[in-house]
């Protein structure tokens, strides 16, 4: 099995139960529990099911529950399979065209009706539904929290990376991982609170009640008061050629292979979109030991935090600003992936293409809101609330705020006498700032004592740096006059290293001057170091540029960061440039010398459930005059299995492109978010008389 055995920061557990199960008749091996997609995916499956049009292979895009592209038949059933657990002896088959009904004559069976009755349903439990569902439960409400995992946090459970805000509002400084892990505890804590994990919400109906598939087996009717929709947001995507393929997964998606499920999904990945959910993942690859070709992003700046961008360059990986994907090849996977310079109206420049060899391409262009049971319950009059991704795409940190105002905005909907204080909503805003103004680096003069160089030079939500200054000598600028101002040094500096091990975007490193023409510099490196004591190594400027080879004197680890720590002789004249060490080599990120493509954008794939192409839908809008989104329903858009939520985002380029503009067009319907549920389930038939 294709497995992380070691990890910089999480990890690798020991003893896990080993199961045998059967795909398509050949015997494989997974462990107990884990999503079937996983299990399959580490014994190099990709390839999940067959489409009707062309008998084209398809894999998982998203690993969330949000599209179908995972179904395969198991054990007899078109079930999803990155929400399915993987069981002893499960027998799997490659699901053809469409499922079939299975033949069952056998009678029904002894059936139960089970209810449950809360004053709060809250649905999803990652970073916000964890928070509000904390805040409900201090104020002695019986909440009822379901989540379609195993395990709560949500994305946090995929985040291996410390956090950004502050430590006191959103444990700046915390990995996701262990975040997740606080919350979840917390949450457990409260008798009033009672939690449905491996649970899907399929329905949400007019007398206040919602209907809950339960651990794929039960079916459960919950009557409530108040509702908080908190499911996340699902993967977007993006049209090219190629974008079908096994292999492009949603970024998401592959950070649940590696992060969560330990699965070493591929060799080498390259990444379309520089938000900070790109820049991680590309981050997230390197650290499971898997390459990085490179980042490519159609606008001309790096949209994501500049910290993250200027240490995945560190690292050694390409960022390609005016690129865009022109097209991913392969036999029944994906093989290359070609990238092209683009004008100033986006049109792609063929003569710059660039074509690289890699196994997987990630997208990471954004998400959109899974709040279809909101809009449901504000047209049935219910009490309810958003929060986190569901309500607004944000950082994590702000999920965390915002599920907190949530929490208690919806106890003040049910008659408590709370009073949301200002400053919360002021934090909260200040938590989902967009990135501010850059500042010039200023090289520092060094000195025979220690000193924190500091590298981050944009205005972020940020500052845990100033809280764990023992020395009380990093302070902000005071221009903002919130954490979104810059961090500076001024005082005495003792060497206790917190500033460095703590900051979440690796941007601050210590240093001294050793004598006349050498300084010593101190890095933080959160990887698993292939180099010892003695050994010269490449350190990088802050921005990615290669300045010189540093001898390493002395690696050490930070337990309660999760950080190796690495001090290197260096010359003087470039010690306070320095800002980290490179982990992958050039020839890693070049491309293939001659490109290799062939670029019919019409042939790009909009509606992936259908196979529905840009040149079908455009032409039948031209010819039938569409002006309504259900119209193009006989082309099967929008019918498929996802219920059009994944093409939905995609037509009104589609149209554009068909010399309609989208205010002209009444958009489609989008079905509620719901899974496969099997008749036995919603009877709850059990085996007993």
């Amino acid at each position: 099995m294709e497995r992380i055995l070691k990890h910089p920061v999480l990890s690798v557990p020991e003893n896990e139960k080993k199961v045998e199960f059967f795909f398509n008749g050949k015997k494989f091996e997974g462990y107990e529990g884990e999503a079937v997609s996983s299990a399959l995916i580490s014994n190099k499956v990709k390839e999940f099911a067959i489409h009707k049009r062309d008998d084209a292979p398809q894999g998982i895009y998203c690993a969330n529950g949000q599209c179908s592209h995972c179904t395969l038949i198991i054990d007899g059933l078109p079930l999803k399979s990155c929400i399915t657990p993987l069981k002893e002896g499960m027998n799997i088959e490659t699901l053809r065209y469409v499922p079939k009904l299975p033949e069952d004559n056998t009678p029904i069976k002894k059936t139960e009706k089970f209810e449950e009755k809360c004053d709060v349903l809250v649905i999803g439990g990652g970073p916000s539904g964890l928070t509000s569902t904390i805040e409900l439960a201090k104020l002695g409400l019986n909440i009822i929290l379901v989540d379609d995992k195993n395990l709560l946090g949500g994305k946090l459970l995929l985040q291996t990376h410390k956090f950004f805000g502050s430590i006191e509002d959103c444990y700046a400084g915390t990995r996701g991982i262990d975040i997740a892990h606080k919350l979840e505890k917390e949450v457990r804590s409260y008798p009033n609170v009672k939690i449905y994990s491996s649970t899907s919400v399929v329905g949400v109906y007019k007398d206040k009640k919602a209907g809950l598939f339960v651990d794929n087996k039960n079916y459960v009717i919950v009557e409530f008061e108040g509702l908080i929709i908190s499911a996340g947001a699902r993967e977007r995507s993006i049209i090219f050629p190629g974008n079908h393929l096994p292999g492009v997964y949603g970024a998401g998606a592959f950070q649940t292979l590696v992060n969560r499920d330990l699965v070493k999904s591929s060799e080498k990945v390259f990444i379309v979109g520089s938000g900070n959910v790109g820049l991680i993942g590309a981050y997230h690859a390197l650290q499971a030991g898997i390459k990085v070709a490179g980042i490519c992003d159609i606008l001309p700046n790096v949209s994501g935090y500049k910290v993250h961008a200027d240490k995945i360059k560190r690292m050694g990986v390409p960022i390609y600003l005016n690129h865009t994907v022109l097209s991913a090849e392969g036999t029944g996977k994906v093989e290359k992936v070609t990238i092209a310079q683009v004008d100033s109206s986006f049109n792609p420049l063929l003569e710059t293409a660039k074509t690289f060899e890699v196994d997987t391409l990630l997208i990471a262009v954004g998400l959109s809101p899974v709040d279809e049971f909101y809009n449901m319950a504000v047209d049935y009059g219910f009490k309810v609330i958003k929060a986190g991704d569901a309500n607004e795409i944000a950082e994590a940190s702000s999920a965390m705020f915002g599920g907190r105002i949530a929490g208690l905005e919806m106890a003040q909907l049910l008659g408590k006498d709370v009073v949301i204080d200002d400053s919360f909503n002021q934090k909260a805003e200040v938590l989902k700032s967009r990135p501010g103004k850059v500042v010039e680096f200023k090289e520092v003069e060094l000195y025979e004592k220690y000193q924190p160089v500091i590298h981050c030079v944009q205005e972020i939500p940020c500052n845990p740096c100033t809280s764990v200054c023992t020395q009380h000598a990093i302070n902000l600028v005071d221009d903002k006059g919130s954490i979104m101002d810059l961090p500076q040094f001024s005082g005495e500096c003792n060497g206790c290293l917190n500033c460095l091990a703590i900051c979440p975007g690796l941007a601050i490193s210590l240093a001294k001057k050793i004598d006349g023409n050498y300084a010593e510099v101190i890095l933080p490196h959160e990887f698993i170091p292939d180099f010892k004591e003695g050994d010269m190594v490449p350190l990088m400027t802050m921005e990615g540029e290669y300045i010189e080879d540093g001898l390493v004197t002395k690696v050490r680890f930070n337990k309660k960061y999760k950080t190796s720590i690495v001090y290197l002789k260096t010359t003087l004249a470039n010690a306070s440039k320095i800002s980290g060490i490179r982990v992958q080599k050039e020839e890693d990120v070049k491309p293939l010398a001659n490109p290799s493509f062939s670029y019919i954008p019409e042939n790009g794939v909009v509606c992936q459930c259908e196979l529905v192409t840009v040149k079908e839908i455009t032409d039948y809008i031209k010819e039938h005059h569409v002006r309504d989104a259900a119209q193009l329903k006989p082309l099967r858009v929008g019918m498929g299995a996802c219920g059009g939520k994944n093409c939905s985002t995609l037509l009104p380029r589609v149209f554009k492109m068909a010399g309609v503009e989208w205010n002209e067009v009444t958009p489609g319907t989008k079905r509620p978010l719901s899974v496969e549920v099997p008749m036995y389930a919603l009877i709850n038939e059990s085996d007993g008389e």
